[in-house]
């Protein structure tokens, strides 16, 4: 069994000690240098190079002994391959306990880098020092101000935390949570996975109270039966979100050069996730998207979903997208027809999904949310059309023929957005139940007043009905799977 305590050092380290820093901004010991420091990290901060004195405001120091014993006790080496075993037991002696190698060079490469890789895992147990890598991007840990990486992406706080053997992959995703202002905890690219796999760090995240979401991307599984117990054992607590790199044969031989894993059969790799109670999706993109739900929504306690919207189409759409899932598209009860006859136009369409028809007012959807969330017949709801107001502003606000009842309309409009939407973070709260938010507006205009005001609350805004479909499903499924 591996140390996983000792993998709270990763994430919440005393201090830190750059080893291989460069004044060079292209340099993987400059670019981590840089990101530590930028990211105003928590702790004491420590550099070695040989023939610079300073570097960003650090002082450095030619040799590791140098570094005051027990201020640092996480390392992060950026220098060549064959120099990493000489440097292990000079960073026990000042208190290291863990290190991430962010060098390649190793297994991913030939034979040569195999035997390399294997004899510097040796000496890291050898001298006590934990793993991580190599041949990987580094790591953050927003509740520690930690961002000690090769690569620029730092996203804001949160509660989700990712495992991934690919650095491109993990970067991906904390670009979307900078994008959509949903945050991260801990983010680890595994690199080689020499020492510490994914099933480690699902571990650490799974007893990690500021991770309540866990995402995964993995391509290949040295004990694949660690794995699924490690999952299993996870999504009790916590949902688990895998993406699966190398399900095909030329992505398998693509996974091999990567990260030196061998990918396994993609059937049986499935059935072990769904038997876990994980996720598994097809893209980082949807990855994400559920990840964000999972930590922003609450757990409903049905699969009975209404649909909102001003749009008719869109509804005929969702309409569509619900009856092929696990979700229930509702009959309207009466009771509540008659209290949405009481707020529409005799024009509405009678029948879910609710279609406004023209009918929206300052109050009708506020209060609409009210009446519909109330009601013990509704689990969930999906509301469409926010932005479409936003999107008339836009018009005005461009136009080339502006008139001051042009710039008054145009305002009520970005007034109207911004009271719906938060309207809608009111109403998660006050009722506990999930509102779903899709507009295409949210990518294609990031500006529009409507999601962008549950952007710069945390929501998401998703980009599709059938994304938002697919994401309150997959919420819905965990919900019942752990109240059973």
């Amino acid at each position: 069994m591996k140390e996983i305590g000792k993998i709270e050092t990763l994430f919440n380290p005393s201090g830190v000690v750059v080893v291989g820093a460069s004044t060079h901004p292209g340099k993987f010991g400059f670019v981590a240098l840089h990101n530590i420091i930028n990211a105003e990290f928590n702790g004491p901060i420590f550099a070695t190079n040989p023939k610079k004195p300073e570097i960003l405001g650090i002082q450095t120091h030619a040799e590791i002994l140098e570094i005051p014993k027990g201020k640092a006790n996480f390392a992060m080496i950026c220098i060549s391959p064959e120099k990493i075993i000489d440097t292990l037991p000079q960073l026990s002696q000042i208190g290291i306990e863990t290190a991430f190698v962010v060098s390649g060079g190793f297994k991913e490469t030939d034979s040569a880098g195999e035997n390399l890789e294997k004899h510097v895992v040796e000496e890291a147990k050898k001298w006590g020092i934990l793993l991580a890598g190599p041949n990987g991007q580094g790591l953050v840990s927003t509740p520690a101000n930690l961002c000690s990486q090769i690569v620029s992406p730092y996203p804001p706080a949160g509660n989700i935390s990712i495992a991934s053997q690919s650095g491109n992959i993990l970067s991906a995703l904390m670009n979307m949570s900078r994008f959509s202002n949903i945050g991260v905890a801990r983010a680890i690219s595994t690199g080689n996975q020499a020492s510490l796999g994914v099933s480690d760090y699902i571990k650490y995240f799974t007893t990690d109270s500021k991770t309540s979401v866990i995402i995964a991307y993995v391509e290949g599984l040295p004990n694949g039966r660690e794995f699924f117990e490690t999952i299993q054992k996870a999504t009790r607590k916590k949902p688990v979100i895998i993406i699966r790199g190398g399900s095909t044969k030329d992505g398998a031989i693509a996974a091999a050069s990567h990260t030196g894993s061998l990918a396994s059969d993609h059937k049986i790799f499935a059935g072990m996730i769904k038997q876990a109670g994980a996720f598994l999706t097809e893209g980082v993109e949807s990855a994400f998207e559920l990840a964000a739900t999972f930590a922003k929504q609450p757990l409903p306690t049905g699969r009975k979903t209404v649909v909102m919207t001003t749009a008719g189409g869109w509804g005929v759409l969702t309409a569509d997208a619900i009856s092929k899932s696990e979700l229930s598209l509702i009959a309207l009860p009466d009771d509540l027809k008659r209290s949405i006859d009481m707020l529409l136009p005799p024009r509405w369409s009678k029948s879910n999904p609710i279609d406004l028809a023209g009918g929206e007012t300052r109050d009708t959807i506020p209060d609409l949310l009210n009446v519909l969330l109330q009601h013990e017949e509704v689990s969930s709801l999906i509301f469409l059309g926010l932005g479409i107001q936003g999107n008339i502003a836009r018009t005005y606000y461009e136009s080339n023929s502006v008139t001051d009842g042009m710039m008054r309309m145009a305002d009520f409009h970005a007034d109207q957005e911004k009271r719906y939407a938060n309207s809608i973070i009111e109403a998660i709260t006050k009722f506990e139940k999930p509102v779903m938010v899709a507009s295409e507006l949210a990518f294609a205009d990031s500006n529009n007043p409507g999601p962008k005001t549950l952007k710069d609350s945390g929501f998401l805004c998703y980009r599709s009905p059938s994304t938002a479909v697919e994401c309150l499903s997959s919420l819905t499924e965990y919900a019942l799977a752990n109240n059973s």
